[in-house]
């Protein structure tokens, strides 16, 4: 085998379908594109979502409620979970980015203590958000938090 004798293997290279060409090709005519309607002429771009005239699935679906583009979307954090974490990652400071190193939040992601459950370590706490139960129960614990 040399380099001027490679060939393809057999039956693995098709031609092309050369559509518009003539009766003679098969493939003349209205070139496969049937007679009449949308489709058949020129420019024809099919608009997404269209279903040939029957009501397109986007239109028959109910819509319900509204997506609030103002809503701020939290990681949250309980007070009871925060004595597990900080004993399991070894968290002397619980900021986002000692949260993301140990990959419990995403870069982007904003924090907020909620005061459900109690808290034993003192720890610094510098958070996006904490609701006022959560603030209380770290200031007793011995505490700092700082919103960020």
């Amino acid at each position: 085998m040399q380099l001027h004798n490679l060939k393809p293997a057999e039956g693995s290279v098709k031609k092309t379908k050369r559509i518009g060409r003539g009766e003679g090709s098969g493939h003349g005519g209205t070139a496969t594109r049937g007679n009449k309607g949308a489709q058949s002429n020129t420019g024809y771009k099919r608009k997404i979502g269209h279903e040939g005239g029957q009501m397109p699935i986007q239109r028959r679906m109910p819509k319900r409620g509204f997506k609030n583009i103002n809503r701020i979307d939290y990681k949250v954090f309980n007070l009871g979970q925060l004595d597990f974490l900080i004993e399991k990652y070894n968290i002397t400071e619980f900021t986002p980015d000692n949260l993301y190193i140990n990959g419990l939040i995403n870069r982007t992601d904003l924090v907020k203590i909620l005061g459900n459950g109690e808290l034993k370590a003192k720890i610094t706490f510098k958070v996006n958000a904490a609701s006022e139960k959560a603030k209380q129960a770290i200031e007793a614990a011995g505490g700092t938090l700082e919103i960020i």
